[in-house]
This record gives structure tokens, C-alpha cells and sequence, in this order.
């Protein structure tokens, strides 16, 4: 209880429904961090998958143009079969991953990459501060909920047995 008075004076909450408030806003502010962690993850993996499809067409790239000029040769299919097939997915990963958009330079994705990378190290540090102050907040509310004796429709299951 001294723990919850003092993060109390410290925050100015004398009124219950600012700490009602100031817990709902840092619940919130947890979930959209969250979310916008997810979306930068999203694209992380959409650009480093990338990468490594264009890293692997550009080396299956020189089996498959000598496929082309023995005119599709089926002996050399049977010899080349493997780097054939990884210039095949290369090529269907690049066009799904792109969607029709033009394919950018390797330095383009390089930068995008790196700025990322560090746009999810960033959030990573300031959701996990979001996530500290989200449950010291409920902890706090919970326990004044609890000294006010309000619920919120939720029984004990101490108090059923």
C-alpha cells in the first residue's frame, strides 16, 4: 500500500478518475506500441526476404541463361535441375514479395533494412518502458479498486469456495 500512495504523490492522482484515466491511456499506449512493433517487424521480414531472393536469382541466374541458349535442352535440365529450381522460386518469391512494383537497388534495401532494424530497436526499448508504467498503473488501480471494495463484475474465487 505504501508503494501504491507513493506512485500516487508522484503522479499527482488525487482524483480516482485520473488514475482511471492514466491507466486506461498507459493500456493503450502499450497496444498501439505493439502494433506499430508488429508492422515494422512485418516489413523487416518482407525486406530481408527480398534480399535473399534477389542474392539467389543473381546466382541461379547464369545456369538458368545457359538453360536458354541449349534451347531448353532436357540433359541440361536433368544436370542443372536444383540451381534451375532455385532461379524458379527466386523469381516467384521476388514477384510476390514486390507485387508488381519495380525492383529496387541492393543499396536501397541495405538502407531500408538498417533503418528498420533500428526503428524496432527503438520501439523495443520504448515498449518495454510502456509496458513497465501499463502494469505499475493496473497494479496501482487494482489495488485501489480493491481498497475502495469496487469490482469490475468479476467474482473472488476465494469468496465462491
Amino acid at each position: 500500500m505504501a508503494a501504491v500512495l507513493q506512485f500516487l504523490q508522484e503522479n499527482n492522482l488525487t482524483d480516482y478518475d485520473a488514475l482511471a484515466a492514466k491507466t486506461t491511456a498507459a493500456v493503450d499506449r502499450a497496444h498501439a506500441l505493439a502494433g506499430e512493433l508488429q508492422t515494422t517487424e512485418a516489413a523487416l521480414s518482407k525486406v530481408s526476404g527480398l534480399m535473399e531472393a534477389v542474392v539467389d536469382y543473381a546466382k541461379a541466374r547464369p545456369v538458368f541463361d545457359g538453360y536458354k541458349a541449349a534451347r531448353y535442352s532436357k540433359k541440361y535440365l536433368a544436370e542443372h535441375e536444383a540451381e534451375l529450381a532455385t532461379y524458379r522460386a527466386a523469381r516467384a518469391a521476388m514477384n510476390e514479395l514486390l507485387g508488381g512494383e519495380k525492383l529496387p537497388k541492393m543499396d536501397a534495401l541495405k538502407k531500408q533494412r538498417r533503418e528498420l532494424a533500428d526503428k524496432k530497436k527503438a520501439l523495443y526499448a520504448e515498449y518495454r518502458q510502456a509496458q513497465r508504467d501499463m502494469r505499475e498503473a493496473v497494479a496501482v488501480k487494482a489495488n485501489i479498486d480493491h481498497l475502495l471494495g469496487l469490482t469490475d463484475g468479476r467474482t473472488d474465487k476465494e469468496q465462491t469456495r
